[in-house]
């Protein structure tokens, strides 16, 4: 597959560099030059690429894929096939896949979990909409970009494997198989819903399922083991969500969820409370695989061959058997007495009920309404004239929060009010309430330069927070010099604020620093201090370099930014001001000896040079203005390097 590095495809993408390689494509970067944008392109490999069927079927279901439109799923941009190459033109994800996050961040905490798992089905939920299945839900195949967004990758693809996979890639993808396929009956969506399942366990415990020696021996535990339960491995996992993964990892299809809208709902009401007890337990989903009758099987591929019907015949009669069934005439007699002492039983039982239910309406039960005792204390219910000697109050253990009710006051109670109450004994009739803990609420936390998505995340998932429902939403865009851009500037309410049950949050995001311009000035002919003043006034720092000049001392005679130019705040300008010292001019002669070649004239005032030049061998004399401070100087001439004259010169004027 080097071979294609530098190639153009359809005149279009031009092959980048190798960026994967998996068990039946390799994964180009690519530039698409009609677009102007990076993409990634994944090839089938040529051995695959030579089966007309398999091309054939790759294509016709690439397409269908590239119809998918969800954020948790990877685009696929184009689906095409040229000579002997098939290719799908897809999106370059800039981050790493889940199996990569995992290796790096060991077992992942809950919350993270239920983030990417979340993500996920949405993806599933999506594509099983529009009728397809991965059928190779794995960690490798979901990515995760740098924000925290998940994407599935590779639809389409593991189903089309028909057998054709090396056995590199069955390992790779056998710890995730579900039931039906590794015993290689037809999938649905619920197959999907097992692999995340297992994915969701692997998040959750950092390990799989199910370890084995080889392939098969994996693929069997499937339908045939009991894994440990998430919180066996795990104890800090909420029981609600093991709940769910062990309801998504049940062997039996029929007990799956059906759908994963079905289990996203589940996996909602768990983010809006975790506390939340579904109608189903693990132990409950574990006992089902325990109850499988499943014969041993030879699997010849796992997930890819479908093994073959077996029709059994009845066993034929034993002769010893078939005597017996000619001679065995008086079955009907046992039969019919059985008939008989059943009938007698019935119509005795159905007397005795009868006599029962008429000596109870012989006698006068007292009828009680039921007072409603919501919205006052257990201690004012237990005062009501409605309630003594009939009724007694038996509070419920558990204490639920109440908007409507404050703390103290009853928020339910069963049975209902006005409901008709008998009774003949002497016992009274509970009223079992249900006691308000008063308006949930939480402390407002600091979330100033926290980054936008973790600050909403804090609100969603931290506990007592996340149950508060909070609606979160993001207000304008404002400058800050403190916050870096994309991270709170600040939230409403602010830090400390009480919160209470669907409260408004808003956050507010910085745009950075805001960059102020300023308007240059002209500052020649000014002194220093009235440069100061006029900087400050702008914003903007002087600098001051001094130099020789016939002006006076301290004015600035020259500036590094032109006066109307804008300049952002902040920004250093140099100002060049005079040192008040006079230069003399003086003009020294100097006759250029004769030479066929250039000569390289020098003259040095006090050591330094103060001209330079090559002059042509027959230039004659030369004569050169210096300027120097009043005063004796000396004065060297040196012609290519020989001294022609040095002499001391008086400057006046």
């Amino acid at each position: 597959m080097e071979r294609y590095i530098g190639k153009m495809l359809d005149n279009r993408y031009e092959i980048l560099e190798v960026i994967g390689t998996g068990g039946m494509a390799v994964v180009f970067k690519a530039k698409c030059h009609r677009l102007n944008r990076l993409v990634a392109i994944k090839m089938l490999k040529r051995d695959l690429s030579e089966d007309a069927e398999f091309r054939r079927r790759f294509h016709d279901e690439s397409q269908a894929v590239a119809m998918l439109s969800h954020p948790n799923i990877v685009a696929v941009y184009d689906v095409s096939r040229g000579g002997d190459m098939d290719y799908i033109v897809m999106e370059l994800i800039d981050g790493i896949t889940l199996k990569q996050y995992m290796a790096r961040r060991g077992k992942l905490n809950w919350p993270e979990a239920l983030h990417f798992i979340t993500q996920i089905m949405r993806g599933l939920g999506h594509a099983h909409s529009r009728g397809i299945i991965h059928r190779d839900i794995k960690p490798q195949n979901i990515m995760v970009l740098r924000d925290g967004t998940v994407k599935v990758m590779d639809f389409g693809i593991a189903c089309l494997s028909n057998g054709a996979n090396p056995s590199n890639e069955a390992i790779g993808s056998v710890h995730y198989i579900s039931p039906e396929q590794a015993k290689g009956e037809y999938t649905d969506n619920r197959s999907d819903i097992y692999s995340a399942g297992v994915v969701l366990y692997e998040m959750l415990t950092s390990r799989l399922p199910f370890e084995g020696d080889s392939p098969m021996a994996v693929a069997i535990q499937h339908f045939s083991a009991v894994p440990l339960s998430p919180r066996e491995l795990n104890p800090d996992i909420p029981e609600a969500l093991e709940q769910i993964c062990m309801k998504a990892m049940t062997a039996d299809r029929n007990r799956r969820y059906s759908s994963a809208d079905e289990m996203l709902s589940d996996l909602e009401a768990f983010r809006k409370d975790p506390t939340v007890s579904f109608d189903y337990s693990a132990e409950d989903l574990r006992r089902e695989r325990d109850r499988e009758d499943e014969p041993t099987q030879n699997i010849p591929n796992v997930g890819a061959a479908r093994p073959r019907p077996v029709r059994y015949a009845p066993p034929p009669l034993e002769e010893d058997d078939e005597e017996d069934d000619r001679r065995g005439g008086g079955w009907w007699k046992v039969l019919l007495l059985i008939v008989l002492v059943a009938a007698v039983g019935y119509f005795g039982v159905t007397r005795l009920y009868q006599g029962i239910m008429d000596s109870f309406a012989q006698q006068e039960i007292p009828e009680y309404t039921v007072p409603s005792v919501v919205g006052k204390t257990v201690e004012e219910a237990m005062a009501l004239e409605e309630i003594e000697g009939v009724f007694e109050i038996v509070e419920n253990s558990v204490h639920e929060y109440s908007t409507q009710y404050p703390a103290g006051q009853i928020i339910k109670q069963d049975p209902e009010a006005d409901r008709i109450k008998k009774t003949a004994s002497t016992e009274l009739i509970p009223i079992t309430v249900t006691v308000s803990m008063g308006s949930r609420s939480e402390a407002m936390p600091n979330l100033v330069g926290q980054e936008g998505r973790g600050a909403r995340l804090i609100l969603e998932q931290t506990k007592g927070l996340s149950e508060l429902n909070l609606v979160i939403s993001e207000g304008e865009e404002e400058y800050n010099d403190d916050v870096p851009a994309g991270y709170v500037a600040r939230t409403e309410p602010a830090e400390g604020a009480e919160l209470s049950e669907g409260d408004q949050v808003t956050l507010y995001l910085s745009l950075g620093p805001e960059i102020k311009y300023s308007t240059m000035v002209s500052c020649l002919g000014q002194d220093m201090e009235e440069v100061r003043r006029l900087m400050e006034e702008l914003h903007l720092k002087a600098e001051f370099v001094k130099e020789e000049s016939a002006k006076p001392a301290g004015q600035v005679i020259r500036q590094s930014v032109e006066p109307n130019t804008e300049v952002e705040e902040g920004t250093t300008i140099t100002f060049t001001y005079s040192d008040g010292e006079k230069l003399i001019s003086k003009t020294v002669g100097f006759n250029v000896p004769f030479s066929p070649e250039d000569v390289h004239v020098e003259i040095l005032l006090d050591e330094v040079v103060a001209y330079e030049k090559d002059l042509p061998g027959d230039y004659g004399r030369l004569e050169a203005v210096i300027q120097a401070k009043p005063g004796e100087h000396r004065i060297r001439i040196l012609a290519d390097g020989q001294q022609w004259s040095d002499e001391t010169v008086t400057f006046s004027e």
